[in-house]
């Protein structure tokens, strides 16, 4: 299938698409696109586990505002911002090197669903955890976490109909935001989040607001209004409702067990472990939306519930049954390490396999010799 996007974001078309025409220049014609996808995403995830080492917990900005080192936010802004950058290049190197593929289009969504989670992980370090007076709850963080996701699988599931990737509004505006909110918390430190901005509200909550407005407000509606207008013009990729709809089921599921858990744990497993349980909502999510990208790519069909849903529903209910009792922590610990590993397993396989089809190397442009 020919990979097809269309991004009529003004921020994206006038601004950022200038600047990385004029880095592309500098990027040698001997790099391997996938090379310039995956170096943007190991910078992501090196610059959350620097941020997880300083604040394991989420409370070092609230409660010792000196404890993550300014220089931490100063790189944070730094490879956000490369990161950015070399997500935005490779299709355009691709395409300048004729070394477009499937793989390319797979490695880039893909990374990118696992990367959207980490980027929102990162940032709950600077506002850091409810500490009675500013900060946010876990249980903001969770539903932040979720309403990111949820609109990135609004657009692979709108391109899943239509086979029409459009990019939403939110991807450029986040960046833009992410990276000014890195540099402001490096230049002035992490106090500027917990004075009132306006009329007592902290920045933070102003974020919040744009970010569900930005949701409910702008990308849901566009892709609804999108898949209708594909509907009219009989453009539609899948003839049922039930074909059309089936992507949406195991991620909903998840959520909704996910969500089970939360709010039922015994030992309230949120509040105890919030970066492992919200890494693991990352990686789940990550795999089922990965899936879901390679139906959309070989016109195939979803399977209706993921493999991961039984054993979370497995450990979802043993948590809140009580069987657990004072093991749920160590449950969840066992069942984000089975969920990591499987997924980084599942990437490598499926790159592996669609290499070897499609007769290229991942991160070379040299051609495969014929066996």
């Amino acid at each position: 299938s020919q990979y097809n996007a269309v991004d009529t974001n003004p921020l994206s078309v006038y601004i950022m698409q200038p600047i990385w025409n004029k880095i592309i220049k500098i990027v040698p014609l001997w790099i391997a696109p996938n090379l310039l996808t995956f170096s943007g995403f190991v910078m992501i995830l090196f610059n959350y586990f620097l941020i997880s080492f300083y604040d394991w917990d989420y409370t070092a900005s609230g409660t010792s505002p000196g404890l993550v080192p300014t220089w931490v936010w100063l790189f944070s802004a730094f490879t956000t911002f490369c990161a950015y950058a070399l997500d935005s290049i490779d299709g355009k190197h691709a395409r300048r090197t004729q070394s477009s593929t499937p793989l390319g289009e797979l490695f880039d969504h893909g990374l990118d669903s696992w990367a959207t989670s980490i980027f929102v992980l990162s940032f709950f370090s600077v506002c850091s955890r409810d500490n009675g007076k500013t900060g946010v709850s876990v249980y903001t963080m969770y539903i932040y976490l979720s309403i990111v996701l949820f609109n990135f699988m609004c657009s692979h599931w709108e391109k899943y109909n239509t086979g029409v990737l459009f990019l939403p509004w939110g991807y450029d505006i986040s960046q833009v935001v992410l990276i000014a909110a890195y540099l402001l918390t490096g230049t002035v430190g992490v106090e500027v989040w917990q004075k009132p901005l306006l009329f007592g509200y902290y920045i933070t909550d102003v974020l919040v607001i744009l970010l569900i407005g930005f949701s409910l407000l702008l990308s849901f509606p566009q892709t609804l209004y999108n898949i209708h207008r594909a509907h009219l013009k009989k453009t539609l990729k899948n003839d049922s409702l039930y074909e059309r709809l089936l992507p949406l089921v195991s991620p909903l599921l998840l959520f909704v067990l996910l969500t089970i858990w939360v709010v039922l744990s015994p030992s309230n497993i949120l509040e105890k472990q919030p970066r492992v349980f919200l890494w693991m909502v990352g990686v789940a999510f990550s795999n089922v939306i990965c899936k879901v990208i390679i139906c959309q790519m070989s016109s195939t069909q979803p399977e209706l519930f993921h493999w991961f849903l039984f054993p979370l529903a497995l450990v979802v209910y043993a948590a809140i049954s009580g069987l657990l009792g004072c093991m749920e922590e160590a449950a969840l610990g066992f069942f984000t390490t089975l969920v990591t590993a499987a997924h980084v397993h599942y990437g490598v396989c499926v790159g592996r396999q669609l290499s070897e089809h499609l007769n290229i190397y991942i991160f070379s442009l040299k051609k495969r010799v014929q066996e």
